[in-house]
């Protein structure tokens, strides 16, 4: 058969584009997919265009205009120092999409190398490293921080930290048992007697197996990751002032909530969507995805 005619009987490729435009399809035809995306684009959206959707710079004080309430001018109102709400709500977002992003990823990648050293590994490394990923989940998430800001001072790199210290057992011990459970199967044992080294195992056999249910898993970490960061930010361990922070707004709102209320609500409420965007999306990418976590009537 000639190399045309091969090449003719090969099933072609659906391109990465269209099988991206089924996932979201697929999403999409689920009420609760629908709405968490909505909720995921709105969120992320108004980080990227904060400048643009914003009318006020986010630290511009104006003791005249303390404590205004929600109005066409100021549509989320203004705070104890004369600020808009609606800008500093926008800004914050991007501190919070930042840090999310930023220490969901590194938390991943290092979870990822560990979990497959471990499952992979000699018997003696994987029961360090069960050591290891036990011990440093037996901090208390508040301890840890305290401690984390003690050294390093109240700072974005502090809560990068303490998020990559908490989400890395979890996500290296998932990779560990999927690993564990691949290493004896027959195509990997076929790569290894075939001569296949241990990168390539890794790499090209084990991890595309193993990285699917970990990726819906961690968009449902990440309201995690943002409850942590307005978390420590509510209790001065996080964003220093006067950068806009959801919980320095919130912090901001709870000291005057029974005069001012609209300063908690606009502090608390991109948290609340936030959270359920990502459930939502989260959920519904394992329903659609993994049919071993489907949901059954």
């Amino acid at each position: 058969m000639s190399a045309a005619n091969s090449d003719f009987t090969r099933p072609a490729r659906r391109p990465d584009f269209a099988r991206a435009f089924d996932a979201v399809r697929r999403i999409t035809a689920e009420p609760l997919g629908a709405l968490g995306i909505f909720l995921v684009a709105l969120m992320i959206g108004g980080a990227l265009f904060a400048d643009w959707l914003s009318a006020y710079e986010p630290g511009k004080i104006s003791p005249r205009d303390r404590f205004l309430v929600p109005s066409w001018q100021h549509l989320l109102g203004t705070d104890q120092l004369g600020r808009d709400l609606f800008s500093r709500v926008l800004h914050g977002g991007r501190i919070a999409l930042t840090v999310a992003l930023f220490s969901t990823a590194v938390s991943l990648l290092i979870g990822i190398v560990l979990g497959l050293i471990a499952g992979y590994g000699p018997r003696w490394l994987d029961n360090l490293l069960l050591l290891l990923f036990d011990s440093i989940k037996s901090f208390p998430t508040v301890m840890l921080a305290l401690a984390l800001v003690t050294l390093f001072g109240p700072s974005l790199t502090a809560v990068v930290i303490v998020v990559v210290l908490v989400n890395v057992p979890g996500y290296a011990r998932i990779i560990r048992t999927q690993t564990l459970a691949l290493k004896e199967s027959e195509f990997v044992t076929a790569a290894e007697s075939m001569g296949a080294g241990t990168v390539r195992i890794l790499r090209v056999h084990i991890l595309p197996n193993v990285l699917g249910p970990l990726l819906i898993l961690t968009s449902m970490d990440i309201p995690v990751v943002i409850a942590i960061e307005a978390g420590m930010s509510f209790l001065g361990l996080g964003v220093r002032p006067p950068t806009p922070s959801w919980g320095s707004i919130l912090n901001d709102g709870f000291t005057a909530i029974r005069d001012t209320p609209w300063i908690a609500i606009a502090g608390g409420l991109p948290i609340i969507l936030t959270t359920l965007g990502f459930t939502f999306l989260g959920e519904t990418m394992r329903d659609v995805f993994d049919p071993r976590l489907k949901r059954h009537a």
